[in-house]
């Protein structure tokens, strides 16, 4: 019988997609797809299914290099620049966050992985974590986790028209759940409208905004959950503080999310 058979038997510990997940390897998903492309194994051994149960990393390796140590949670704000894409690589050579990341975080910053995604040219807050377990917690839709964005806009629209996005709207066959969308300024035409949303669907606030014949030249995100962007220069990062996480973890502990 495997190491894996044994584990799965007693039926104790945690899944090792969890555990590498947790240790920054990578997010669940991917980790599953690492599994199934035969590049994790325990003691030698190939690991065939996430479902196995481990009481700790040790004897695990991911590519044949054993996994270090699980770094504390970490999380990390960074002011995310238009023109540049939330991948890890482009394979016709578009930027992408990576790119500016190497220059604005410390040299011995642990592998982040992005919460959610920003469309290429949308700008504003994008949150980068090490712990897969919390990426996937705040992206649950269940989570209900709002986000606000600040939309720069041209065309004819109304607060009363903004307001019935409250009840949500149906767009091409997809529906978009409540969102609360308020005018912040208005210049003839353009106008600055904030939304708060905690869907996030691909591109949702785009095209429920071109769906009330608006037409978004501009597109910054301000916050997720209390995380907010702040004064954070473009381009730049910063670290959120052990005080600054832990009360939310614990939020997301107690909703089962965690």
């Amino acid at each position: 019988m495997s190491h894996e058979d044994d584990r799965k038997g007693a039926r104790t510990g945690d899944r090792i997609a969890k555990l590498l997940a947790r240790a920054g390897v990578a997010s669940r998903r991917e980790v599953e797809r690492m599994i199934e492309a035969g590049r994790i194994k325990l003691n030698g051994e190939l690991i065939t299914t996430p479902a196995t149960l481990l009481e700790s990393l040790k004897g695990v390796t991911v590519d044949d290099k054993p996994v270090g140590k699980a770094d504390r949670t970490r999380l990390f704000a960074f002011h995310k620049p238009a023109g540049l894409l939330t991948a890890e690589r482009d394979f016709s050579g578009r930027p992408t966050i990576y790119t500016a990341l190497r220059n604005a975080l410390p040299k011995d910053t642990p592998r982040l992985m992005p919460v959610g995604r920003l469309d290429m040219n949308t700008e504003g807050l994008l949150l980068l974590t090490n712990d897969g377990a919390l990426k996937r917690a705040m992206e649950l839709p269940s989570s209900k986790i709002e986000r606000t964005y600040r939309a720069r806009t041209f065309g004819d629209v109304t607060q009363e028209q903004l307001e019935e996005l409250i009840h949500g709207v149906t767009v091409d066959g997809v529906r978009y759940g409540k969102i609360d969308a308020n005018m912040e300024r208005k210049t003839g035409a353009n106008q600055w409208i904030e939304l708060t949303l905690t869907e996030g669907k691909n591109r949702e606030v785009r095209r429920v905004l071109e769906h009330l014949g608006l037409k978004v030249n501009r597109l910054i995100r301000t916050a997720y959950g209390p995380f907010h962007i702040g004064d954070l220069p473009r381009g730049q990062a910063i670290e959120f503080k052990k005080h600054e996480l832990q009360p939310f973890e614990t939020q997301l502990k107690r909703a089962g999310a965690l």
